[in-house]
């Protein structure tokens, strides 16, 4: 009797895993990430009790358990977590002596990345004030905007960004009684505080604890500008509790304490800062920061370190594939990859050549209130709507959805897309997701939510982004809402036609956009290429090749080589000055190709030839 019960029971267990295989073949790495993520929201809520509440507490946590362990390697130069500590003490003591902030007060940080980035993050963060990031690429009117949209007090400016600086700039904030502080012993202006001739006249123990303690979570911890594509930058409200959550990033990817980073990208971003600083932390690990990302010294310093996480994004894989091979590619310790915005072809180019490293792509954004994790490394996909969570895809015309026109669009719950579709990621704001929104913009912020979207009084964080859903739950970025454009009334995903390019043996980048015509409606597609060394443009085999795997409304008409493609610093293409200067020839010097059906090829693009473009003598 019993061994009937056993077989039964062995049996049935048989079945459940066939079955589960069969129609559920993703169930265990579903069920394992949906525990893993309930274990670390566990743990935020623990630390929580514990009172750790901001990831300086965290940090100081952390000294107290390892104080002694190398947390940055810089140019050489170890700093140990106390290290960091002291010196971050020495900071907040000379605002507190020598400045006017107050608890709460925001103060923005203009520097290139350095240990001074965080040991100024980090004391002013002891001294209860919330950090801006400003990105240093950007010109003095937008870095103006930045500092008046956060309200900030002060500014900081790294001696390396002092350079760029125009003096009006600084003359403008100080007439608005804005405090300058510079990192440098000495300054070309007059009023403005400096620092580093400071550090030693202060001491370096603690500032008093009630200025750094956090009692809500949920309160402002940084300002992070988002990257101002479509116009100026805005400040992203960073929570205590979503900068925690950060965090664990890394955590989630298998990471431990014993891990070496490597960190490249600029500590303005989310990913660095977050993701790449305060994931150290978390793991208690060792982070080797550089002052930018080299492609050529990437492996060695990675052999030199021993090396074995990185975080990428944007082109950053495809400028490490695009190096000259070497015998040692594959001798390195590196094991696991984070990032966003690898491209599929890239991925598996880079897996051939550099060893099997685990690579995390996960999506995104610096104000999103969603996360995804490709915690199954498919290739191409960002994410994963598994067994146990829910993703909603609408239906996008890419046009701005406003309050007036939803309801009309939506009307009867119909705007769902099937699988395999194109649609806009919509994300229910909710007390565990919330969107904080924008600082001193609440238009900007009122803007990104969608209300009453599938039943009366709910909301949603419109993303802008638009990803597709395979039948097995597998989700794959398809493209910005902005930058995918329409043609003959066809949506067109500029990521999906700079796929198919890339495939060319002769093209070592690609930038797809869409460029506006007089009398045309939508835009027309345009590809910028970056040819690669010793390769020449082939007009014929890329008509050939377009016509084949590409649709005519979605078929680049117009072609424009570049020596060197321009870039974000988070090595994202930049499209605008593109799409501006369209495809004419008196304002474009380098070499531009039109699709000439007739010849079956891309022609030279004269100027005879654009002029009977924008007549309307050659039909498009």
């Amino acid at each position: 009797m019993l061994c009937t019960w056993l077989s039964t029971i062995a049996g049935g267990i048989v079945v459940l895993c066939v079955s589960l295989k069969i129609f559920f073949p993703y169930f265990w790495e579903d069920l394992i990430y949906f525990m893993r993520r309930k274990r670390l929201k566990a743990m935020v809520k623990k630390w929580a009790s514990n009172g750790i509440l901001s990831i300086i507490d965290l940090f100081m946590q952390r000294v107290g358990k390892i104080p002694h362990k190398p947390f940055l390697i810089y140019e050489g130069k170890v700093h140990t977590y106390q290290d960091v500590d002291r010196r971050s003490n020495r900071v907040a003591q000379v605002f507190l002596r020598y400045g006017n902030l107050k608890k709460g007060d925001t103060v923005a940080l203009l520097m290139g990345n350095g240990p001074d980035f965080i040991h100024v993050w980090f004391g002013l963060a002891k001294l209860g004030c919330v950090v801006a990031f400003l990105n240093f690429n950007i010109q003095s009117r937008s870095l103006l905007h930045c500092v008046n949209t956060c309200a900030a007090k002060a500014l900081v400016i790294g001696e390396d960004c002092l350079g760029s600086i125009e003096k009006e700039f600084i003359f403008h904030l100080l007439e608005n009684n804005v405090a300058i502080w510079l990192m440098s012993t000495s300054s070309p202006f007059q009023h403005v505080h400096t620092i580093p001739d400071k550090l030693d006249k202060v001491p370096d123990h603690p500032v008093p604890s009630h200025l750094k303690i956090v009692t809500n979570t949920r309160n402002t911890a940084m300002h992070i500008f988002t990257s101002g594509s479509t116009g100026f930058p805005k400040a992203a409200i960073i929570t205590h509790l979503r900068a925690l959550s950060a965090c664990l990033a890394f955590t989630q990817c298998g990471a431990v304490s014993r891990d070496i980073m490597y960190l490249t990208l600029p500590l303005y971003h989310i990913s660095a800062s977050l993701l790449g600083i305060g994931g150290c932390i978390e793991l208690g690990a060792t982070c080797v920061l550089k002052k930018k990302f080299s492609a050529s010294q990437f492996w060695s310093d990675c052999r030199k370190y021993n090396v074995t996480l990185f975080l990428y994004i944007g082109e950053l894989c495809r400028y490490l594939c695009n190096q000259p091979s070497k015998e040692e590619d594959r001798v390195h310790k590196v094991r696991i990859a984070l990032g966003n915005g690898i491209r599929p072809a890239v991925w598996k180019e880079f897996l051939m050549r550099f060893g099997p490293i685990k690579i995390f792509e996960f999506y995104g954004s610096t104000e999103g209130n969603l996360g995804f994790l490709n915690y199954t490394n498919k290739i191409g996909a960002v994410g994963r709507a598994g067994i146990f969570s829910k993703v909603n895809v609408i239906k996008s015309t890419n046009q701005p959805i406003n309050q007036p026109t939803r309801q009309k669009q939506m009307k009867g719950r119909n705007y769902k897309v099937h699988e395999s579709k194109p649609g806009l990621l919509v994300v229910q704001v909710t007390q565990d997701a919330p969107f904080s929104g924008y600082a001193g913009n609440n238009e900007a912020s009122e803007k990104k939510l969608l209300r009453n979207l599938f039943v009366k009084g709910d909301v949603y964080f419109n993303t802008g982004d638009l990803l597709v859903m395979d039948e097995d739950g597998f989700l794959y970025f398809t493209d910005r809402v902005g930058d995918t454009f329409r043609w003959k009334g066809e949506n067109v995903a500029t990521i999906e036609v700079a796929e198919i390019i890339g495939m060319m043996d002769f093209v070592q980048e690609v930038n797809v956009y869409g460029v506006s015509i007089k009398n045309y409606e939508g835009r027309i597609g345009m590809a910028a290429i970056v040819l690669k060394p010793d390769q020449s443009f082939n007009g014929e085999r890329l008509y050939k090749h377009v016509v084949d795997f590409l649709p005519s409304y979605a078929q680049p008409r117009f072609v424009r080589i570049m020596e060197v493609m321009q870039i974000t610093a988070t090595f994202k293409h930049q499209k605008m000055h593109l799409v501006n200067e369209g495809f004419n020839p008196e304002i474009i010097s380098e070499p531009l190709y039109f699709m000439h059906e007739p010849a079956h090829s891309y022609i030279p693009l004269t100027r005879e030839i654009y002029k009977k473009v924008v007549s309307g003598e050659i039909r498009l």
